[in-house]
């Protein structure tokens, strides 16, 4: 079966458009879960703390 250019670029954009709205979907969900909250804080202050220092 051999697709024509135009029905494959059109099935490309409408499922990766899906593709990347499921993508930022699972993003805030994984950032907004409750029990990420405690390792998204430590990154947010990681950055003034000197861990790091030798």
């Amino acid at each position: 079966m051999a697709f024509e250019y135009e029905a494959l670029t059109a099935f490309s954009k409408s499922w990766g458009l899906f593709y990347l709205l499921a993508m930022a979907l699972g993003v805030l969900i994984y950032t907004f879960w409750p029990s990420n909250k405690k390792k998204f804080d430590h990154a947010k202050h990681a950055v003034l703390r000197r861990e790091d220092e030798p």
